[in-house]
């Protein structure tokens, strides 16, 4: 669940953190083969734009047929509960809004249900219906997640044997209105799911030498236009070309994506809006990541022609090669330090420890793009320093095929990778 979406219609940067996290972990858990919904469907056309320029798949759509008459239920459950009271309209107060329903003592509940890790400062919340339709939208995700065989599933996602939670992925600033909700909910259905709300809170996003407060769509422009300046730098007039369009794009998007979820959620990130302040160059970027992902499938696609031209002949499987043959430093380290960790590193990202106590958890889903980056600066290096694609010479093949392979696998880890940031891999840069 990511409240950064109900907010309003102008998303900001500070909006795209939780929404790129909770898009991310998403990813992370589908690959875990654990089955995610997200909610709340998208609405806005503007949000659904950049949304779509930053490879973000959210669902979009009404809330379903079936949503008033959740609403209606979780009215009826208001009406009977204890905590509600109604609102009365004291002299001087300034006027109600017209959809509000009536108040709910969250502080009294708290105690009465010993609770910990919620804000001191909760006491008594104004239920309006758009509240409640929050809520409704969020049990009808619950309702629609069935799963058929929960035992399949790793446990490390739901340590305690449900085959269902709830995780709120926050900005700390929606943190304190999120608990009134958790809060709220657990109230009106005071079911097993409800007492499974998890909160993943984002640290800060602080934007520096901004002329005026930037919209997340005036963020995206101007990383595009420094990702294209930057390429222009580099590649010259081939980066005008139409055919780069697409990759500037994406760029972009990986540029913004590396942004924001390569620094522990948990802590602060600074975006540095100056022109300088982004390159193709930069070993922690993004944009170096896709760099490195397109040396790859250029290597191949140069290999494939040059097999058709006779060159060199097709490559073998690998149980047929003699993989002895790989004596550089850089061959061992890829494998050692990425290949074969990389399931785990999956794992480890998509993993929601359990709090010791209270409703916040946390993740460590910017090992995914530090991995790139690493991988990135050791694939470089080595790639750098080794001629894969030698003299078209008998004696030298077997060296040269056991490198393709192994760079192959590479290149699929690269994808696999990629794919849980949304990230398609570039065939050229």
């Amino acid at each position: 669940h990511c409240p950064a979406l109900r907010g309003p219609a102008a998303l900001r940067p500070r909006h795209l953190r939780p929404l790129l996290l909770a898009d991310h972990l998403a990813q992370l858990l589908r690959a875990q083969g654990v089955g995610v919904r997200l909610v709340p469907a998208l609405a806005e056309e503007g949000s659904r734009e950049v949304l779509r320029r930053l490879r973000v798949d959210w669902p979009s759509g009404s809330g379903g047929s079936a949503l008033p008459d959740t609403v209606s239920a979780l009215k009826r459950a208001l009406g009977r509960s204890p905590c509600a009271a109604a609102c009365e309209q004291g002299p001087g107060t300034a006027a109600l809004p017209e959809d509000v329903i009536c108040k709910v003592h969250l502080k009294s509940f708290v105690e009465q249900q010993g609770l910990v890790g919620y804000d001191p400062n909760l006491d008594v919340l104004v239920v309006t219906e758009g509240k409640l339709r929050s809520l409704a939208e969020l049990q009808q995700a619950v309702l629609q997640c069935t799963v058929s065989n929960a035992a399949a599933l790793p446990a490390s996602c739901f340590p305690d044997g449900s085959c269902c939670s709830i995780v709120h992925v926050v900005s700390c600033e929606e943190e304190f209105q999120q608990q009134q909700l958790d809060l709220l909910w657990r109230i009106l259905d005071p079911g097993a799911h409800t007492a499974l709300q998890k909160h993943l809170v984002c640290g800060p996003v602080k934007v520096t030498n901004p002329s005026s407060p930037i919209g997340a769509d005036q963020y995206f422009q101007l990383r595009k236009r420094q990702m294209y300046k930057a390429s222009v730098m580099k590649y010259g007039e081939l980066a005008q070309d139409e055919a780069w369009t697409e990759v500037i794009d994406t760029l972009t998007a990986a540029a913004i994506r590396f942004e924001m979820l390569s620094t522990a959620h948990r802590s602060q990130i600074t975006l540095d809006l100056e022109d300088s302040s982004i390159s193709t160059k930069g070993t922690k970027s993004g944009a170096f990541v896709m760099y490195n992902c397109a040396r790859l499938a250029t290597l191949f696609d140069t290999y494939q022609r040059a097999v058709e031209r006779g060159t060199y002949p097709p490559l073998l499987p690998a149980s047929e090669l003699n993989f002895s043959c790989l004596r550089e430093e850089g061959e061992w380290l890829l494998l050692f330090n990425y290949l074969l960790p990389f399931p785990e590193v999956l794992q480890q990202a998509a993993q929601l420890p359990p709090p010791s106590k209270g409703i916040r958890i946390t993740a460590n889903t910017e090992i995914v793009c530090k991995f790139l980056i690493q991988l990135s600066m050791d694939f470089s290096s080595y790639y750098n320093r080794v001629h894969i694609l030698g003299e078209p010479l008998p004696h030298l093949f077997d060296q040269m095929f056991a490198r393709l392979r192994l760079l192959g696998a590479v290149r699929d880890m690269f994808h696999s990778a990629l794919a849980t940031l949304h990230l398609p891999p570039l065939s050229q840069i």
